[in-house]
Order: C-alpha cells, then sequence, then structure tokens
C-alpha cells in the first residue's frame, strides 16, 4: 500500500491586532470599521505563498457541504476586490495628475476647448483626469465630426450633442472627399460613400464589405435628431451647420433638423438627397437670421424644383444673407434675378456648375440696391451662360456699375454660348471688353479660363496675392478654393436641352431605405 506524503503547511502568525478576528466584535462597534478591519487582516494573507493558499482553500472546501457556493462566493469577492483596486489605482493617479498639472481648471478647460473634436477624445482617452476635463459642455461648443470615409454613425452624433448640450455652436458632419483637383477649377465637394471608401484606403469596396456584422457607421436620416432633443436645447444656439454627403438624409428629416436651429447664421449642404425648394423652404421658415447659405447639388443639373414664389419667400424672411452659393441646380435667370436683387446686403454669389443660367438677370443689376454691394461674383462652368450677356456685364462694370465688384469669374471648361445657338461655343471672344475692365478696375481680379483646344485661354488677374484672401472670407468652398473632385462631373455634358425651359418637370428625391446600407469601419 503506497503511504501518503505529508506536506507542511506553514502556519501565518498574527500579530496581536490580528488575533482579533477570532473574537467576536463588540455589538456596538461601528460596522465600516469592523469591515475595513477583516480586510486588512485578509489582505495580510497576501504575503502567503501561492501553494499555501490553495491548500488552506481545498481544506476548506473539503469541510462544507457538497452543495456549497464556496467556489461562486470566493471568485465573486475576488472579482470584487480586482475592481476595487483598479478604480483606487485610477483615482490615485488621477489626483497625482492633478497636483502636478501646471494649468489650473479654468485655463485647462479653456485649452481642451481649443482642440479639434478627435484630438479632443484622443486625450480625454489618456487618462482619468483629462477625461474628466474633457466633459466639460464649453470643449464641444464646434464639432467637427467629417471623415475622409464612413466612421461616425448616430450614436456617436448623439453622444457628442448631448456633451455640448446648451454650449453647442457649430456642428460639421459627414464624409468629405479627399481627392484634390487642379488650382483654379470649380469642382464640387459631392462625393457618394462607396467613392469615399474605395478612395479614403487601399482596401476595395469588396473588402470593407466584408468587415460587415459591427455596428454601422453609417449615417442615417435620424443623425441630426439630438439637435430637437430636451426641448430643442441642443440645436438653440447653434450657429453653423455643415453637412456633406450623408446620403440618407431627406427632406423631412432635414427640415426638422432646421426647424430646432431657429438661431442658425452659417449652412452648408453637400451632396444629400434633397430638394432644393423644400430646403429653402425650411430655411425660409426656421432660419431668419441666416447669413451665408451654401448648397451643392448631389446631382448635377436634374434639380428644376425652385419656384419663384420660393425665392420671393427667402428675400423677405431672411435678409440678412450676404453670401448665396447654389451650386449644380437647374437655375432660371428670373428666379436668379429674384434672389440677387432680393437681399439688400448679398456681398458672395457663387452660381458654378448651374444649369439654364444664361447670365440674363446680370442686366441693369449693378446699380441697384441687390447688386451694388456684390464683391464676389462666380458663374464658372455654367452651361448655358451666353457670350453677350458677359459681355454686357463686363460693359456696365466699365461703365461704373458693380463698384465693390473685386472678383469676377467667368470661366467655363466648354466655352461660353452663342447668342443664336447655345450649342455653338465661342472661345475667342471680340465682343467683351477684357482690356477696358483692367484698365477701369485694376483692383479687381477677372478671371476667364476655357478649354486649351480653344484659341482664347486666359487669366486676366491685376493682383494674384489678394485674391485668395477675399474669396476665403465669404466662403469656405468657392471656385477657386476647391481642392475636391466632383463624382458627377459627366452629367455636365448629359443636358442637351436649351437654357430656359420651364415646363420640365422638378425632381423629387425620394427616400432611400435604412436597410439598403450595412457598412463596418
Amino acid at each position: 500500500m503506497d503511504t501518503v506524503e505529508e506536506v507542511e503547511i506553514p502556519i501565518p502568525i498574527l500579530s496581536s491586532s490580528s488575533s482579533s478576528m477570532a473574537k467576536r466584535p463588540c455589538p456596538s462597534q461601528n460596522p465600516r470599521m469592523e469591515v475595513e478591519h477583516l480586510l486588512d487582516e485578509f489582505l495580510s494573507l497576501s504575503d502567503l505563498p501561492s501553494l499555501s493558499l490553495d491548500l488552506y482553500f481545498e481544506n476548506l472546501l473539503q469541510s462544507m457541504p457538497t452543495d456549497s457556493d464556496l467556489i461562486d462566493r470566493a471568485l465573486k469577492m475576488g472579482s470584487l476586490l480586482l475592481d476595487a483596486a483598479k478604480h483606487s489605482s485610477r483615482k490615485r493617479a488621477s489626483n497625482h495628475n492633478s497636483l502636478t498639472w501646471p494649468l489650473p481648471p479654468d485655463l485647462t478647460f479653456k485649452v481642451f476647448s481649443m482642440l479639434d473634436t478627435q484630438s479632443l477624445c484622443y486625450a480625454s482617452a489618456t487618462c482619468s483626469f483629462f477625461s474628466k476635463c474633457a466633459k466639460d459642455p464649453l470643449c464641444y461648443e464646434n464639432l467637427d465630426l467629417t471623415t475622409l470615409v464612413p466612421k461616425v454613425n448616430n450614436a456617436v452624433v448623439a453622444t457628442m450633442i448631448q456633451r455640448a448640450g446648451k454650449a453647442l455652436r457649430s456642428l460639421k458632419l459627414g464624409v468629405v472627399p479627399a481627392t484634390a483637383c487642379s488650382p483654379g477649377f470649380c469642382q464640387p465637394l459631392v462625393c457618394t460613400v462607396r467613392k469615399a471608401i474605395v478612395e479614403g484606403s487601399n482596401l476595395s469596396w469588396n473588402d470593407k464589405r466584408s468587415r460587415q456584422g459591427r455596428e454601422s457607421s453609417i449615417l442615417t436620416r435620424c443623425c441630426l435628431s439630438p439637435l430637437s432633443g430636451d426641448g430643442g436645447a441642443s440645436g438653440a444656439l447653434l450657429r453653423k451647420l455643415h453637412l456633406y454627403n450623408i446620403e440618407r438624409m431627406d427632406n423631412p428629416s432635414l427640415g426638422c433638423a432646421l426647424s430646432a436651429c431657429p438661431s442658425l447664421l452659417d449652412l452648408e449642404i453637400v451632396g444629400i438627397h434633397v430638394e432644393l425648394r423644400q430646403t429653402l423652404m425650411s430655411v425660409s421658415a426656421s432660419c431668419h437670421l441666416i447669413e451665408r447659405l451654401f448648397f451643392e447639388s448631389s446631382r448635377t443639373g436634374r434639380d428644376d424644383s425652385l419656384k419663384a414664389q420660393t425665392c420671393s419667400e427667402l428675400v423677405n424672411n431672411c435678409p440678412h444673407l450676404t453670401s448665396l452659393s447654389l451650386r449644380g441646380f437647374k437655375l432660371h435667370d428670373c428666379k436668379v434675378r429674384i434672389l440677387v436683387k432680393g437681399f439688400r446686403k448679398l456681398k458672395f454669389v457663387d452660381f458654378s456648375t448651374s444649369y439654364s443660367i444664361t447670365g440674363n438677370f446680370l442686366r441693369n443689376l449693378g446699380g441697384c440696391n441687390g447688386g451694388n454691394l456684390l464683391e464676389v461674383l462666380i458663374l464658372r462652368d455654367c452651361m448655358h451662360l451666353k457670350e453677350v450677356e458677359v459681355a454686357r456685364l463686363l460693359t456696365a462694370i466699365v461703365a461704373g456699375d458693380f463698384k465693390l465688384l473685386i472678383h469676377l469669374d467667368i470661366s467655363n471648361r466648354e466655352g461660353l454660348a452663342c447668342e443664336a445657338d447655345w450649342y455653338h461655343r465661342c472661345y475667342n471672344s471680340s465682343i467683351m471688353p477684357i482690356k477696358q475692365v483692367l484698365e477701369a478696375r485694376p483692383d479687381m481680379r477677372l478671371v476667364a479660363e476655357y478649354p486649351s483646344e480653344g484659341s482664347y485661354v486666359e487669366t486676366f488677374d491685376s493682383d494674384m496675392n489678394s485674391d485668395i484672401s477675399l474669396i476665403s472670407q465669404f466662403s469656405s468652398h468657392t471656385s477657386d478654393g476647391s481642392i475636391f473632385m466632383s463624382t458627377s462631373e459627366s452629367s455636365y455634358n448629359s443636358d442637351h436641352g436649351s437654357g430656359n425651359e420651364e415646363g420640365q418637370d422638378a425632381v423629387i428625391y425620394g427616400e432611400s431605405s435604412d436597410e439598403d446600407y450595412n457598412l463596418n469601419l
């Protein structure tokens, strides 16, 4: 018969204070102190060898009934002690950081509020002290959640807006394309989600789709609903709202968001499938203080929804507008004239890549209240812009109209349209008084860039060093300042209609189903 080897188990020698564990505590003793005392005695066992603790626990377990929950209680106690130790460690580290951090709290919050949104998130993940500093609402006053590829979803937007609360002043959201283009060409900022993903990384579209299964990174039509939450507190004082290529946004959702932003001063909408008329109606109804409106169509030349009544309502309800950009829409001269002539403070106008504009709206405009304040006028790549109307504009400038105009862009990648037939393009004009304009207005920059195959390819500039700073004052994305590529350039040559077809039906963009997208990054 085999003999069992006896293992000597070292017995811990408890101090005199430790021996009190065997004593029953006095009923009048403080329960909190009793727990702290027992915990201290229990932690003193950590000096024992691990083998001894294993044997002690095994002996204790054998002395218990077979249905005892001793193991579960031990695991729970170990987990609780581990969590408590980690929490205390983080707290001590945070206290240490707060004592060694050289800046006072108010200045720390000021520094954090100056960080961009991504840097702020990185800083808050550094330590508990920074995380506490980054929770101040002022740090989220200006939220920039734009990305090159879809990374932000509705939950992220809701969390950020909730942290900002009433302090929210600026919100930028969506996918901004990263593809650069040659300077001097007006390229739309429109970009599909699929194109952004393929261009934004080395992974193919199929590779991206294979990563499905995690939380979606696609913004839906409800992404701006937090602006209306809590009685509209978050959107009440919002001054700037920029939205880029949110493909699932629709007219009702955008209208609801704008209704929660009565203090909006700067609205920029790019590549969203919403109708021009409905959007302007929402702005007219809710954003009476707006000063800058930038709207670029997601489908160049196909939105013919704008009505004269909508233009009149916008002029009457938004009298403070100083910068107006409507790019890629089908705009008729009569409606454009209502806008340009009606806004008495208008200084910046950009109708780049718009269809149906012939330039007729410019007649007798430079001396009226609506046109005499214009400083920047951009008509680049307007497909139906006529040579004769541009000549009339330049003649009016020589005659003394448009006194404040210092930047004019009449470039066209396919040349200007002739008076009789817009299919016939003009590259070398003999009726446009270019030299007279430069002599009469040496302070003005005149840009007239035409196709290389034409015989007229020039850029007239009397002050190349001052024009860029001027344009940036009024619009963050102007013709010459843009560095983005269009995904819908092919549609530029797809419209073979005449200049002003009023009878064509408006394009109404329908909703897209939430189930159509399932993308994870």
